[in-house]
């Protein structure tokens, strides 16, 4: 890292590649000999549609998604998502849902507006520390859809499995796409907002199995139909501009690191490291059950809220920010995205020793 920058743990909007930073700085004023910036050109000029076209191609390149899948750079976040899955795939009738953490629990919540919600699990129970296994899964026989959420960035867990279920799988993956290889010819759909491992906020990805599409609700609005985004090549409207081309420029970056199989040794790596010291820690514990730690978000906490908020001070005076965890969980999460460098991991965890031995 340059000296003038720090390490942000934050879970997003998140770290972004320095390399990435310092090419979008070179070309803000004049993008590809246009004389114009990105965020100032027409979303259907040619040098533009160029950006569009080769992000597209990088992006089904680099997840190695099939021609049966169609790839939507949409708006609203993931949040919008939570109506337009059901509104495009419920049909009215009963989806399965898998509540195990805060956005999941959300997704289901707004998904009972358009149709019945049958929960398949749930870990409220015990503070979401937990992934449950496949055959602590309660499948409805008519579900249109298995609704779970990768990566819960609140309680720092991850599904280390991919669900066996016979309606089709419809996956939140904001917190942990392009960290791993993923089969997406096993998936109806695949969505994930940019913020934390892809581009800056604005942006969401969705990623569909086209034969799903054309079933919306006949109230769905035409911006959140899927059926109409992909006839439109996502261009109904003005699209993100911006996040679309730092996508580009983020998964040229991500090639040269290794592409998804690079990133998922790199997150590996990451995670046991800070994880190897959070377990041998006499101060501080982990939230997360082993067999359902994320390797993207790291919960941890003294049990002391006086000294969580102490150690957070601690490791802000030293350059590692945004430690703070979510304000309905407490405690510290680290984000270690694909961004993260190891460096930061050592600081953090070079922080964390520091911190313990002056308290026990």
């Amino acid at each position: 890292m340059t000296e003038d920058r720090v390490y942000n743990f934050s879970a997003g909007p998140s770290i972004l590649p320095e390399p990435v930073l310092q090419r979008a700085r070179a070309e803000l004023m004049n993008c590809r000999g246009s004389g114009m910036s990105v965020m100032e050109m027409s979303h259907r000029s040619p040098v533009f549609t160029e950006i569009f076209t080769e992000t597209k191609e990088k992006f089904r390149s680099i997840l190695r998604i099939p021609e049966t899948h169609e790839i939507l750079f949409l708006q609203g976040g993931a949040t919008l998502q939570f109506a337009a899955i059901p509104m495009n795939l419920m049909e009215g009738k009963t989806a399965d849902y898998a509540v195990t953490g805060n956005f999941s629990n959300k997704a289901a919540k707004e998904a009972e507006k358009y149709g019945t919600v049958h929960i398949a699990c749930s870990t409220a129970d015990t503070g979401h520390n937990r992934i449950p296994q496949q055959e602590e899964l309660d499948l409805s026989a008519d579900a249109k859809y298995f609704y779970y959420c990768a990566n819960n960035t609140i309680y720092g867990t991850e599904w280390q499995y991919v669900p066996e279920t016979a309606a089709p799988l419809v996956c939140d993956m904001s917190s942990d796409i392009l960290s791993r290889p993923v089969d997406v010819s096993r998936y109806g759909l695949i969505y994930a907002g940019a913020q934390k491992n892809m581009a800056p906020a604005g942006l969401t990805v969705v990623i569909i199995d086209k034969v799903l599409a054309g079933r919306e609700l006949p109230y769905t609005p035409q911006i959140m139909s899927y059926e109409t985004m992909i006839k439109h090549d996502s261009l109904l409207n003005t699209p993100p501009c911006w996040c679309i081309y730092m996508l580009s420029l983020v998964l040229d970056w991500l090639k040269e690191q290794g592409g998804v199989e690079g990133m998922e040794q790199l997150k590996k790596a990451r995670a046991k490291r800070l994880y190897d010291c959070l377990e041998e820690s006499r101060l501080f514990r982990l939230h997360a059950e082993p067999g359902s730690r994320s390797d993207m978000n790291v919960t941890f906490r003294t049990g002391n809220a006086e000294t969580d908020a102490e150690f957070i001070r601690f490791a802000a005076d030293r350059g590692l920010t945004n430690l703070k965890g979510h304000k309905i969980a407490g405690g510290m999460r680290a984000s270690i995205y694909n961004a993260m460098p190891m460096e930061g991991v050592e600081a953090l965890v070079d922080t964390i020793k520091e911190f313990e031995q002056k308290h026990v």
